[in-house]
């Protein structure tokens, strides 16, 4: 039933509907609606059977999470920006052991200096992790792709990551379609682990490894990442199918079939850019766009294949590699080297800063006369960088360039204590 309803409640009913057993998080913003929304359920019993555990930090949900995996119960978290980084050694584990665990993660700037709203950093800390990692267009694919990632997370023996852009997603309120108990029921089988931890058949899990078998057995990782590959379309099909309504895969193409100039992105950038897109098309210009949901295992074949008509790709992305440029971009360099057609790479976004369709216009008009540069930051001012640069070398001890930034445009930096 079609319901106005917050992105945040929408997934926390939605992974009620997948009946976990164990849910343990660490709260942090703009992750926190979910989580609170999953303990009231508990506490009333509306989630059962089902156990809420809290603990004192992100590392500990992770842990506790693996823990309960390996126990053999369906295990849920979600987490956000520092928080995930504060889990990162429990996260490599858990894709190591190969634990199906499902993971929100509220898409959220990542510090120094610190900012809690969007762009996509924190995931792009941890996309060699191991784990698969699903990006949300809207709510509404926020809370099917739940539904999908625990039926892929047990049927290959892997953790599943669905990312959904902080407040942008999280708090938005809108129109969202959450399914009935018994559709998800005939979709997401009970869950049957592939490996237990069991007194009476013991095993050891996590066992040192070394050198002649490390990697063998990190091999057999990618391959399930490979398996992923095969089985994302197939379960996004399925899922159609019971709901009626698309939703998932591994990418999904808007206005390309003529398009000579075509932008590649993630997340919820792709509803904007849809728009800056029609308006190009009603100037005359051919452009489409290519949405990526499936970012890790990264589907070469399919991207190449949506690209292989255009002259021009457009990479915009709200993370970059620090000395280097665009990360997102490089996967699309690779998955397109040899084609046709010339790649350029937009970071906007970063730090949750507006993106506007006027200025996807300016840019895509500047794409369609090859006149944009192999890397652009959108909406940079560069004066006040210049300015702090100048700072900076007049005089080493130039203070902190966060603050000096934030006073040359006027703004005070939030102090604490």
């Amino acid at each position: 039933m079609l319901r106005q309803i917050e992105g945040s409640r929408a997934v926390a009913e939605t992974v009620a509907l997948c009946r976990p057993e164990v849910v343990c998080a660490y709260p942090i913003s703009p992750q926190t609606h979910i989580i609170e929304a999953l303990g009231a359920m508990v506490k009333s019993g509306s989630l059962t059977p089902c156990e809420f555990i809290n603990v004192e930090s992100e590392f500990a949900a992770m842990s506790v999470s693996i823990g309960a995996s390996a126990a053999g119960a369906r295990a849920y978290t979600a987490t956000a920006s520092q928080g995930l980084l504060f889990m990162l050694e429990a996260v490599y584990n858990a894709a190591g052991l190969g634990l199906p665990i499902v993971m929100t993660l509220a898409n959220r700037a990542i510090g120094a200096p610190i900012n809690i709203w969007n762009d996509h950093s924190d995931a792009m800390a941890v996309r060699d992790s191991g784990w698969i990692q699903l990006f949300a267009e809207t709510n509404q694919e926020a809370s099917d792709l739940h539904i999908q990632a625990f039926r892929l997370a047990e049927e290959l023996s892997v953790p599943v990551m669905v990312c959904m852009d902080g407040f942008i997603l999280t708090h938005a309120v809108e129109g969202i379609d959450v399914p009935e108990q018994s559709v998800v029921d005939a979709f997401l089988p009970p869950y049957e682990p592939r490996q237990v931890l069991d007194p009476a058949d013991p095993v050891s899990i996590g066992a040192m490894v070394g050198p002649e078998a490390f990697e063998e057995v990190r091999y057999l990782a990618h391959l399930r990442q490979l398996d992923a590959l095969e089985r994302i379309p197939s379960l996004a099909e399925a899922f159609a199918e019971a709901v009626g309504r698309p939703s998932g895969g591994l990418l999904h193409a808007y206005r390309t079939a003529d398009a000579e100039t075509i932008v590649v992105a993630l997340g919820s950038v792709l509803g904007t850019i849809k728009d800056a897109v029609d308006a190009r098309r009603e100037a005359g210009e051919r452009i489409g766009v290519v949405g990526i949901t499936a970012f890790r295992p990264f589907p070469g074949d399919a991207v190449r294949a949506a690209l292989s008509g255009a002259r021009r790709v457009v990479v915009v992305e709200k993370a970059f590699s620090i000395g280097f440029g665009g990360v997102l971009s490089t996967d699309v360099a690779m998955a397109t080297h040899g084609g046709p057609g010339s790649l350029r790479t937009v970071i906007a976004g970063l730090g949750g800063r507006p993106i506007t369709r006027r200025s996807l216009e300016v840019m895509l008009v500047a794409a369609g006369q090859d006149q944009l540069p192999p890397l652009t930051f959108l909406d940079l001012d560069h004066a006040i960088v210049e300015r702090e640069r100048g700072r900076m070398t007049r005089t080493r001890r130039s203070g902190p360039s966060a603050e000096n930034i934030l006073r040359d445009l006027g703004t005070v930096a939030s102090r604490i204590g």
